[in-house]
């Protein structure tokens, strides 16, 4: 049986981890690229193959990069190679509580312009990929003529049985306004199979009085499949082809160290075994263990060690 083949489609920056001056630790991740690094972890090469769609430079930290990416297991051939252009990079500042606050540099990475090739390897080689993965900083990143590209290339795989999986992530400052966040956000819904709703993203994005209008409005949604992420409340999921609401339970954490990637490694999580056969439940759950995990370790890739008895044990 060939194994089925998944892309993500985003920027993966480098990453600094540090609280003011002094010792910092440098590393590297991004939204959609932490997905693909967990899923890959996830998951044997043989059932899932797990490629990233993004541009880099020709620079020696891009091609460290790379060369990391491919030793992380990752499938290369969707990326473009951008003369003149750089990784992004970010910084993140962790409170006492593990929130995050965030600072980029990515205004010009080699991400932003990777539809700017006259045809990408991605455009390419659509049809071949069986699960499409992109999010709101995706979207965030390109340029109006770069997302209408990505559209369409999602529209038509949607229209031919592809699975299109949209994560909500939202960045305030990445957008000029949030009128067209909410407008690009609903294209965005419209050519998915499947959402993974953050709440409290959905709510800042489409301006709720409160989580319960926010939860409304993503419930309301005319996706095939949705997943709404509370924080430590239940997970809420709604397969295809049902009209009821499943509850699933997070796992209590007793020290959060730091929530970077908690999303992301959720999704890795749900879609490692969604894509595998896997009720929407069962799914849901394995995200949530993964995500409680990844939450108590720093930074957005945690040692695969600290997962290594949780991807090996049975899901069933």
């Amino acid at each position: 049986m060939k194994p089925v083949r998944f892309a993500a489609i985003g920027e993966c920056m480098l990453e600094v981890q540090a609280n003011g001056f002094g010792p910092a630790i440098f590393s590297y991740g991004g939204d959609t690229f932490n997905t693909s690094v967990y899923l890959r972890r996830c998951t044997s090469s043989k059932d899932i193959e797990v490629s990233y769609a993004t541009g880099l430079g020709t620079d020696q930290l891009s091609q460290s990069l790379q060369k990391e990416w491919r030793a992380l297991g990752l499938k290369l051939n969707e990326v473009e190679y951008i003369e003149g252009r750089l990784p992004g990079m970010y910084l993140i500042e962790t409170d006492t509580h593990g929130e995050r606050t965030f600072h980029f540099w990515r205004e010009n990475s080699a991400a932003r312009a990777y539809f700017q090739a006259p045809e990408t390897a991605l455009e390419k080689h659509a049809d071949t990929f069986d699960c499409l993965y992109f999010s709101g900083i995706t979207l965030a990143i390109l340029d109006t003529a770069s997302r209408q590209r990505l559209f369409a290339l999602l529209n038509t795989a949607k229209t031919n049985g592809k699975r299109v999986v949209f994560d909500n992530n939202f960045r305030p400052k990445l957008w000029p306004d949030r009128k067209l966040a909410q407008t690009v956000y609903l294209e965005a819904f419209d050519c998915s199979h499947t959402a993974m709703i953050t709440l409290d993203d959905h709510q800042a994005v489409f301006e709720c009085a409160s989580l319960q209008d926010a939860l409304a409005h993503a419930q309301n949604l005319s996706i095939p499949e949705i997943i709404i992420k509370q924080g430590s409340s239940p997970t809420l999921v709604r397969p295809e082809h049902s009209t009821d609401w499943r509850h699933v339970s997070t796992q209590v954490v007793e020290q959060v160290i730091d929530t970077t990637a908690a999303g992301d490694s959720f999704a890795a999580g749900y879609l490692s075994r969604r894509l595998s056969g896997y009720s929407a439940e069962v799914s849901a759950d394995f995200g949530n263990a993964l995500a409680a995990r990844v939450i108590q370790h720093r930074g957005a890739i945690i040692p695969l060690e600290a997962i290594q008895d949780l991807i090996s044990s049975p899901t069933i």
